[in-house]
């Protein structure tokens, strides 16, 4: 049986490759990098991504790695003050089967990439860009950036935002630019204001922007999460950037805001992107995965939870529909697209009406979040967090 390719070795394309080999299939990870490892610094995971760390065998070593904050804490960002929170403790967990953590992104993927090493189902290439392929009944020949050729009984595609294989699948141009920067910064936690070392995810949100920071990496780090909604134009990555210039969109909040971002240092900034939730995920043999399917705005932390989801569900119909590839992929498709698609437009909704709001929009957020009981939070976010990948 020819290996299963799987364009892209981040998050998504490694918990991919690692539930596709516990099912049995051979696997081959196709990487452009020319080594494998994750941009970025801290993510957020919900209970639903360690469910899908359980059935992909990895949840102890990503628990060794998550630090469990106790609350998710939403301040207002000119005022200063608490508009609610939500805890995070026993309560929480025993609702939802699972804690609520932050991780470093690099740790995270360590703990897929190993999990990945230490298979003999799966290869792992690099300096392989995955740029187009075909098919027929026997499987698909993927063409690769530097000519040469990989065949393959399958190919996901989970090769992010700007996916060469989501172009040939769906063709639909390039991602939405939202106009929203984010700069991003991680600092010793000696250098993150002693009265803001909250063990908690807290975000601070105020008009057209927010800032959002919580511990990482044992206590050793703070991730410093900025946005504002600038009306950027084109789509930028990884730009180092000043700090004055990260300050320019926050000088109307209150200075214990602005004092965050000065303690922040080595700032880069990214443009955000998404897309519109696109039905067509699969072509007979291809299917897409994570960003490369259903690309979402930051607003709801749940890009990287569901990418392990899909992982989950994607492995599980594989299995479960042998000798027939196209069926298994077109039930997977059908599993996850309303699901995801929810949290793509929630995640648009999310921004606009709890962390950017001003004025009278922002005083009746305000009033309906401060007036929430815990258990009225517990049950908005059941749907989502009670999750597993293999329910809709």
């Amino acid at each position: 049986m020819q290996a299963i390719a799987v364009a892209g070795g981040g998050i998504g394309g490694l918990a991919a490759a690692l539930g596709l080999a516990q099912r049995g299939f051979a696997v081959t990870v196709l990487e452009k990098a020319a080594a494998l490892g994750e941009i970025g610094a801290g993510i957020q995971l919900a209970p639903n991504a360690f469910h899908s760390f359980d059935f992909l065998g990895v949840g102890d070593a990503a628990r060794r790695m998550a630090v469990y904050i106790e609350r998710l804490r939403l301040m207002d960002a000119i005022g200063g003050d608490e508009i609610a929170h939500i805890p995070l403790d026993e309560p929480f967990r025993a609702r939802f089967g699972n804690p609520y953590a932050v991780v470093h992104r690099g740790d995270l993927h360590r703990v897929l990439l190993d999990a990945c090493r230490a298979n003999p189902r799966i290869a792992l290439r690099v300096d392989s860009e995955v740029v187009a392929y075909a098919q027929d009944e026997g499987g698909v020949a993927v063409t690769l950036a530097s000519g040469e050729r990989v065949d393959a009984g399958a190919l996901i595609g989970a090769d992010g935002l700007w996916s060469k294989v989501r172009g040939q699948v769906v063709g639909d141009g390039p991602p939405r630019v939202s106009g929203h920067t984010t700069y991003r910064s991680v600092i010793p936690t000696e250098n993150m204001p002693e009265d803001l070392r909250w063990n908690a995810a807290t975000l601070w949100a105020g008009p057209r922007c927010h800032v959002v920071h919580y511990p990482l990496s044992d206590w050793k780090l703070f991730n410093l999460v900025v946005t504002y909604h600038n009306d950027a134009p084109a789509w930028v990555a990884g730009k180092p950037v000043t700090r004055d210039e990260v300050l320019s969109g926050f000088r109307h909040t209150h200075p214990r805001v602005q004092n965050i971002i000065e303690h922040g240092g080595d700032w880069k900034m990214w443009v955000l992107c998404d897309r519109e939730p696109a039905e067509k995920w699969t072509d007979r043999r291809v299917a897409l995965l994570g960003d490369a399917a259903h690309p979402m705005m930051q607003y709801f932390a749940q890009g990287a939870c569901m990418a392990l989801e899909d992982a989950v569900c994607l492995s599980h119909m594989l299995d479960a529909w042998p000798g027939d590839t196209a069926s298994a992929l077109e039930h997977y498709r059908a599993q996850r697209f309303t699901r995801t698609a929810r949290v793509q437009l929630l995640s648009r909704a999310i921004g606009e009406h709890i962390y950017h709001p001003d004025g009278e929009h922002a005083r009746i957020r305000n009033a309906i979040m401060s007036a929430k009981t815990s258990e009225d939070y517990y049950d908005d976010l059941a749907w989502l967090y009670g999750g597993t990948g293999l329910a809709s």
